[in-house]
């Protein structure tokens, strides 16, 4: 199949030849004739497997053959995401695939000035590609009307709701038209989604080209139990004695972050971070030098788990891992994409035990495991099943204190039970309100 074999126009095939895009994808063969129809969409597909292209060559498309010119202010179709290194990333592709066609496309995010974007808008755009926070922004200064939206994309709706814009999205859905097509595209769909599809869509086409929540084929995955406090030990170790020449590293927190990026520069080794405490030009200056290869080590939270495209990468780490199941499957959808082969190894601890087997009930398998010499930890991480079930390791005997006989005193294999039974007396400490936090669950994830 070729993608003049699915109606696209002429300039739209000249794009796709000039970024050597021969073949589409089986998200692409079966989303673009759909949306071209104008039908609603509910589709899912492992990240990395061209579902950009699945809507926005179709949605160019129709833009450039159907409705008025844009007014000013006005926007014609509008694409929801999560995070503003999605946004620039969908923005990205959708200036390559249109590069050949008289539309205004702009993306519109937080954590950098609004002026420009206010600017922009005045001329009116025919694609907006948005974070939901900085669209309400907008739209609270009348920098941005929808009375000309033909269609609303959302793009990884189940990280929207992840990082709470559950709110932000109720309000930008009253305020939307309610004629319009609706487009859901995302690798992983929770049941909150596929409700929320359910409300939002009409008559939806339900695509699913692999199984739901599924990692890439393509990608190697494996893990290494070792004990917490050796994790940036064993990290090191690793990229020295594998040699790996690009590693993108994602660790739970901020901080966590910048630990071990000094760590890295300790050692020499060229490293940089991208977490939501940094601006966003700072964020965008990290993503470029790594793909440059000025970097050799990108840490990153998950802000950085979706809309990182980033060519032939081999190596994913979780250095720590991640507190939704669901995002594991985007982290190491950074490598192994368009096809290409990658691995995902994860640095696993006792305590984390818990989110590991939440991972392989998500994935439906068990993740190999691999002691490293010189690693293996103190505190054995407990083995998992399939059903997501950990399987406490069984508790070694106690040993007897000295003169503890009692109840009972023993005399080789027998037990004299005439012995006197004493009582046991266990002392139980206190804790005051609060002490103990809240049994030690991580806390929760900034915007």
């Amino acid at each position: 199949m070729t993608f003049a074999s699915l109606g696209l126009i002429e300039p739209l095939l000249r794009a796709l030849d000039a970024l050597d895009h021969q073949t589409p994808t089986p998200i692409q063969q079966q989303a673009i004739p759909a949306v071209l129809k104008g039908r609603d969409l509910l589709a899912a597909a492992q990240t990395g497997t061209g579902k950009t292209a699945g809507f926005a060559l179709p949605l160019l498309q129709r833009l450039v053959s159907e409705g008025p010119p844009v007014a000013p202010n006005s926007v014609r179709a509008l694409i929801l995401v999560p995070t503003r290194e999605l946004a620039e990333q969908v923005h990205a592709s959708l200036r390559a695939y249109g590069q050949f066609l008289p539309l205004q496309t702009l993306a519109a995010y937080g954590g950098v000035s609004i002026n420009p974007q206010m600017m922009k808008l005045r001329r009116g755009v025919d694609v907006l590609v948005a974070t939901p926070g900085r669209l309400l922004d907008l739209y609270r200064q009348n920098a941005v009307k929808f009375s000309q939206l033909q269609t609303l994309v959302l793009d990884e709706a189940d990280r929207m709701l992840d990082l709470g814009f559950a709110r932000e999205l109720n309000e930008l859905f009253v305020i939307l038209p309610q004629r319009r097509q609706t487009l859901l595209f995302s690798a992983t769909f929770s049941e909150t989604i596929r409700e929320l599809a359910r409300v939002l869509l009409r008559d939806p086409l339900s695509i699913e080209v692999a199984p739901r929540n599924s990692a890439a084929q393509t990608v190697r995955q494996w893990l290494i139990p070792v004990d917490k406090k050796r994790k940036g030990e064993l990290f090191l170790h690793l990229l020295e004695s594998r040699r790996w020449s690009q590693v993108l590293v994602f660790a739970k927190t901020r901080k966590g972050v910048e630990q071990l990026v000094g760590e890295l520069a300790a050692r020499g080794v060229s490293a940089d971070a991208i977490h939501g405490d940094k601006p966003q030009p700072a964020r965008l200056r990290a993503l470029e030098r790594f793909k440059a290869g000025e970097v050799r080590v990108l840490v990153a939270t998950d802000v950085a788990a979706r809309g990182l495209d980033i060519h032939d990468l081999p190596q994913v780490v979780n250095f720590d891992l991640p507190i939704v199941a669901e995002d594991y499957v985007h982290r190491i959808g950074r490598t192994g994409r368009a096809g290409a082969s990658g691995e995902a190894v994860s640095l696993v601890c006792a305590d984390e035990v818990e989110l590991l087997a939440a991972i392989e009930q998500l994935l439906h398998k068990l993740l190999p495991r691999h002691d490293e010499p010189d690693f293996v930890p103190d505190h054995r991480v407990p083995q998992t099943t399939i059903d997501g079930q950990v399987l406490k390791k069984p508790k070694k005997p106690k040993k007897p204190k000295p003169g503890g006989e009692a109840p009972g005193k023993a005399l080789g294999r027998w037990v004299d039970s005439s012995a006197p039974k004493v009582k046991a007396v266990r002392q139980v400490p206190k804790f005051s309100a609060g002490a103990a936090g809240k049994g030690g669950k991580p806390a929760g994830r900034g915007r």
